[in-house]
């Protein structure tokens, strides 16, 4: 299964310059997520790539923080705010990024497109889009 995931251009950005190794999250998935496509926020508002999933790794925000501060492209006091109050947080491990040369406009190619709050799997119309 493949995910479209919101990220923020800061972060999305340091995944597809190969700084930002993991990516953190508060939800886990119900499926074996196995591609992540790269939904850059706005005010960028693309899907800028993918990259395949390694690993989930699944433990307390301060043993992730432990384990990938020094690959997650984030301050602790970001980190900590992200996940105040939850006894568990999620890194997602990227692996081979691919880099789209014209991001995709999924406004403009998928009706009625409405970016994901956290992420959506990628299914029907969407995946067919994204798989070209």
């Amino acid at each position: 299964m493949n995910v479209l995931l919101s990220i923020k251009p800061k972060y999305a950005n340091e995944i597809i310059n190969g700084n930002k190794k993991v990516e953190f999250r508060k939800k886990g998935f119900k499926a074996d997520i196995k591609r992540v496509y790269i939904y850059s926020s706005m005010p960028e508002g693309k899907i800028i790539g993918y990259f395949t999933v390694s690993e989930i790794v699944e433990d307390h925000p301060k043993n992730l923080w432990k384990q990938f501060a020094d690959v997650g492209c984030i301050d602790e006091e970001s980190f900590t705010e992200y996940y105040a109050n939850r006894d568990k947080g999620y890194s997602i491990k990227v692996q081979d990024v691919t880099v789209y040369e014209n991001p995709l406009n999924p406004y403009e190619l998928i009706e009625g497109f409405r970016p994901p709050q956290s992420f959506q799997y990628v299914k029907g119309e969407i995946f067919n889009i994204l798989s070209l």
